[in-house]
């Protein structure tokens, strides 16, 4: 299931962060001391017209001392909220029914915390003078956006397949559709590229701080985890499709007598 608004909306955006942590990254270091919104009194006297900022001129000179990282911060947020609830607005098509869609905008919510963490954090590790690196992570981080226009999280069965396809094994593989597509996701998307540019950044940028240290882990665990749910499937199909062979010949056997 494909949702062309949603993949449109990411091709008009995308290309404009991308030109916004490419500057960030390469005039970090000459940038001047900017106002942080890291505390409700600078975002107060920041965004709150008062006595101080009285005039339009002010007021934009005020916009124009915040950080640049925290613009960009705003940027991704933004994104991301606009996603998950221009999806909600949107009409319900491609087969994605009203339960589906609720479930999909849940795991829109973690997806975009996971994304947003990643770039964020990750970027802020990446030493100065290493585009390529900087390359790297926004290359994955535009990977994993492809999660919010391909429905995959949702795929299920519809009723009647198992009779159109008239075989035990196939009908098997769409009972456990929305594993695999989620299978999928987590070792090829997102879980899985997370894993190996934290890895990269921490022994090529020889970094290392406690939330890297631990997100690396949750992302190992997924990885892991996710094979350990691969080979469970596996081994149910087999184990299936052995009984399915046993009780076909056993039938086959009765018969003939």
């Amino acid at each position: 299931m494909f949702s062309p608004p949603i993949f449109l909306f990411l091709i008009s955006i995308i290309p404009s962060v991308w030109l916004l942590e490419l500057h960030h990254q390469e005039n970090k270091a000459s940038e001047t001391e900017c106002k942080k919104l890291d505390s409700l009194e600078n975002v107060r006297s920041t965004f709150v017209i008062n006595e101080t900022f009285g005039n339009s001129s002010n007021y934009l000179k005020a916009l124009s001392d915040v950080c640049s990282h925290d613009w960009i911060l705003a940027l991704h947020q933004i994104l991301l909220i606009l996603l998950i609830v221009g999806k909600w607005l949107l009409p319900l098509g491609g087969g994605v029914t009203r339960d589906e869609l609720s479930q999909l905008l849940l795991i829109f919510i973690g997806t975009a915390a996971d994304i947003l963490e990643f770039t964020s954090e990750t970027l802020s590790d990446v030493k100065e003078k290493t585009p390529h690196m900087v390359y790297i992570i926004l290359g994955v981080w535009t990977w994993s956006m492809l999660q919010f226009p391909l429905h995959l999280a949702v795929v299920t069965s519809k009723p009647g397949s198992e009779a159109e396809l008239g075989n035990q094994e196939a009908s098997l593989m769409t009972k456990h559709s929305t594993d695999m597509w989620h299978i999928i996701e987590a070792l090829f998307i997102q879980d899985g590229p997370f894993l190996v540019v934290r890895l990269v950044v921490m022994t090529y940028s020889k970094v290392f701080h406690q939330m890297l240290g631990f997100f690396t882990i949750k992302n190992f665990l997924v990885v892991i985890l996710s094979l350990y749910r691969l080979a469970i499937i596996c081994q149910s199909s087999r184990s299936y499709s052995s009984r399915d062979m046993a009780m076909s010949q056993h039938f086959t056997a009765v018969t003939c007598e």
